[in-house]
């Protein structure tokens, strides 16, 4: 749970004892106390209005399929990618071709380029900027 294992549980009791003091320390542990067991009680209220809303179907449901922690996003990647057929012909890529404008500036000019003769010079327009 969030990581804690008994030996830092433990170091924080520790701690705890040390910063707090003989004289707070068992009033802090009842609040802890009754923090624990209202949480509980939340826990087990919330359980409860969960069976009398669903009515019978609350015990017909299977929680562990409902866990977010068995979904691990690699197996399920995995296991859409096996589906495939492994013998199937691989498809082809389709490729998108944008349509040719005929008339575009650059097919214009390299068709005059192309027009040109080895010992014409290219047309040199005096009032372009």
């Amino acid at each position: 749970m969030f990581g804690l294992t008994f030996e830092k549980l433990l170091i924080i009791g520790v701690i705890a004892v040390f910063l707090l003091g003989p004289e707070r320390l068992p009033h802090y542990a009842a609040q802890l106390g009754r923090l624990v067991r209202s949480l509980r009680d939340m826990a087990t209220g919330a359980k409860d209005r969960m069976r009398e809303e669903m009515g019978p179907d609350f015990d017909d449901v299977d929680w562990k399929k409902l866990d977010p922690r068995q979904y691990d996003p690699r197996r399920i990647i995995r296991e859409a990618l096996i589906d495939a057929d492994p013998f199937a012909e691989p498809e082809k890529p389709v490729v998108a071709r944008a349509a040719v404008n005929e008339n575009s500036a650059y097919l214009q000019r390299k068709r005059k380029r192309d027009a040109l003769g080895a010992d014409e010079q290219a047309p040199f327009d005096s009032e372009a900027t």
